[in-house]
């Protein structure tokens, strides 16, 4: 019998050159450029997602992650996806309909935590602040009392705004309230002290591509045993099925029961990105990024521009600097993309045109990034403003 096969459309073949990629130093809001050794990672050989050398991977990760992260939490693991992944996995899996969740509103991610809750179902409390401020112990418990919330959830290291939220003492009083705790660590973890055993934290999440050094689409999750309560005592199932850390869990788990295909590279990259901070040792590591961050604010400070964050409350890792008088910033922006190749950033929501947002995680917080990019700065405001 003849075999006659169909004739493709071409229309949409076209001719597509080598990727030949710009070489940038990416000193914005994320992702920061990946250290050498992930990348080399990357190109390890791929085996099966329950291969026995890939699931000795698995053990690894877990407990590195458990390190960076200060934690004993028997469930930590990386969602395969983004920072927003596991910022929803968190809430999809313990947040039920009518729960009250109060969220610490002061800057883009708390106004995301919001949305993401209130789409499953959750009665949305806000807790608010002028976009970078913190909220002391006093507004915490006083907004508990009023509320009740089943949840309170705060973004520690506020990514819009360089704001880095004080925890001492707050989970102890959501235990007082009977409230979980929720955390933003996206751009905290690996960068400034995070200790979440230590704070009473709950349930957090974080993503690969700021402090971590990992490339974007990996995303660290821990829940404890709290959480792990309220996830099992559920009345109906997790409302999204590819986050369902029921299911999830058994992968990750000792029964290592297949869910979904994991991303077999990523996580070569997350552990190599998690065995250099081991290896620097976090005490180190969280030096480095405040003494780098001490020379940012000095040189910003010489060339006229301040921060938008007092200094107690800032952020190593992410310093949001004021747009001088009169500067356009999104010209000063595209001069150094043009001219160095360094990215930095605009402001978000209510900072838009006010700051510029400027990392330095993970690899990228070295002082001849500093120094580099404090150069380019000056000849970018003599230039443009």
């Amino acid at each position: 019998m003849a075999h006659n096969t169909p004739r493709a459309d071409n229309t949409h073949r076209i001719s597509v050159g080598q990727l030949d990629m710009p070489p940038r130093l990416l000193l914005g809001p994320g992702p920061s450029n990946c250290h050498p050794r992930v990348r080399q990672a990357m190109a390890m050989n791929e085996v099966g997602h329950l291969d026995p050398t890939f699931i000795a991977l698995m053990s690894e990760v877990q407990e590195l992650l458990r390190y960076v992260w200060q934690t004993n939490n028997a469930f930590t693991i990386p969602v395969s996806g983004t920072g927003s992944a596991a910022m929803e996995a968190t809430l999809a899996n313990c947040v039920e309909p009518g729960d009250i969740v109060l969220v610490g509103c002061n800057g883009y991610f708390g106004e995301r935590l919001c949305d993401m809750a209130s789409r499953y179902g959750a009665d949305v409390r806000r807790m608010e602040k002028p976009w970078g401020e913190v909220f002391t112990l006093e507004d915490i418990g006083t907004e508990l009392d009023r509320h009740r919330p089943v949840m309170l959830g705060l973004v520690h290291a506020e990514t819009s705004t360089g704001a880095l939220q004080p925890m001492e003492g707050i989970g102890k009083l959501c235990r007082e309230f009977g409230c979980l705790l929720l955390l933003d660590t996206v751009t905290s973890l690996g960068g400034v002290p995070v200790l979440l055993d230590q704070w009473h934290v709950d349930l957090a999440y974080s993503g690969s591509q700021k402090c971590l050094s990992c490339p974007p689409g990996i995303a660290p999750l821990t829940l404890g045993e709290r959480a792990l309560e309220k996830l099992n005592r559920r009345k109906n199932k997790v409302p999204n099925w590819y986050l369902d850390m029921m299911m999830v869990g058994k992968y990750w788990g000792a029964e290592r029961t297949y869910h979904h295909t994991a991303p077999i590279t990523m996580n070569y990259a997350l552990r190599e990105a998690l065995r250099l901070v081991a290896e620097e040792g976090l005490e180190t590591r969280w030096e480095r990024h405040r003494k780098n961050a001490e020379s940012l604010w000095d040189g910003l400070k010489d060339l006229g521009i301040g921060c938008h964050v007092a200094k107690e409350h800032r952020l190593p890792s992410l310093t949001t600097a004021l747009v001088p008088d009169g500067v356009d910033s999104k010209a000063v922006s595209a001069f150094l993309l043009q001219n160095y190749n360094i990215e930095i950033a605009a402001g978000l929501g209510q900072l838009a045109g006010k700051v510029w947002r400027i990392g330095l995680m993970g690899f990228n917080s070295r002082p001849e990034n500093v120094t580099l990019l404090l150069s380019a700065l000056r000849h970018g405001l003599e230039a443009v403003g």
